[in-house]
């Protein structure tokens, strides 16, 4: 029997972008989906293009503290045994659900999953390709290259059981950017993550992406995450090296 999965979408002010979102999930035709839209009180089209899906979905829309909280408040009204959160511009890719919901099934003692994801611009089209082969890479390889090194796990194709987290704890909502790494560092910290080259989502970045403007600030933050869990010098210094190379290349292409 397929189990249940929650997908969490935060938002705020993304009009432009959330309609794709919704249909990439209630496409996926998944017969044991929840859906949970929490929005932080939009003040543009937001709220009227939901509108029309709300028969199909839960949506909360109130003032929150930012991204994490959000998330966190959908977290805890979940029902699903599987979780995740897919962000208002990105997109999952047809049958992910489908897909995620058999494995799981099929692996009872997996706690959580992680897949690949392509890199869309805003208009949709693939980009930034050397990239996402880089991080296909490293996670071929083992834990501390993929999560001490760097993050190399791709937010929108992670999935995970809901009591791991609730024995785990929630996002860390003093977490700006790396409220994910964090997370992924706390459940490997219980099982390294299964891994499938499927492609599960799309990854849009665009003006507005905290991750594009601010990716200095973000490089900070990862190094500090990274700090709390890796004991290891040699990991915080490779890990403090790349980083400031990404941060060089992203300078150069933004």
């Amino acid at each position: 029997m397929l189990p249940k999965i929650t997908v969490i979408t935060p938002s705020y002010n993304q009009g432009q972008f959330i309609e794709q979102t919704i249909q990439s999930v209630l496409t996926q035709q998944y017969p044991q989906l929840e859906y949970i839209i929490v929005d932080g009180a939009s003040t543009d089209e937001t709220l009227a293009t939901i509108g029309p899906y709300v028969g199909q979905l839960t949506l909360l829309s109130e003032p929150d503290t930012g991204q994490s909280d959000a998330i966190n408040k959908g977290l805890k009204i979940a029902t699903g045994d599987i979780v995740c959160w897919l962000n208002s511009d990105d997109c999952f890719m047809p049958d992910t659900l489908n897909f995620v919901g058999a494995y799981f099934a099929a692996q009872p003692d997996c706690l959580w999953i992680t897949g690949d994801c392509s890199i869309i611009n805003s208009e949709g089209i693939s980009v930034r390709k050397p990239i996402r082969r880089y991080k296909r890479l490293l996670r071929s390889l083992f834990p501390s290259a993929y999560l001490g090194f760097t993050n190399a796990i791709c937010q929108p194709s992670t999935f995970w059981r809901r009591s791991v987290h609730e024995k785990l704890g929630f996002l860390d909502e003093r977490l700006q950017f790396t409220m994910d790494y964090d997370l992924w560092l706390r459940l490997a910290s219980r099982q390294k993550p299964y891994i499938t080259s499927n492609v599960l989502s799309a990854f849009r970045i665009h003006a507005q992406s905290k991750g594009v403007s601010s990716f200095t600030q973000q490089s900070e933050e990862n190094l500090a995450t990274v700090s709390r869990y890796y004991s290891s010098r040699t990991i915080r210094k490779l890990h403090q090296w790349h980083n400031e190379v990404i941060v060089k290349i992203y300078r150069l292409i933004n």
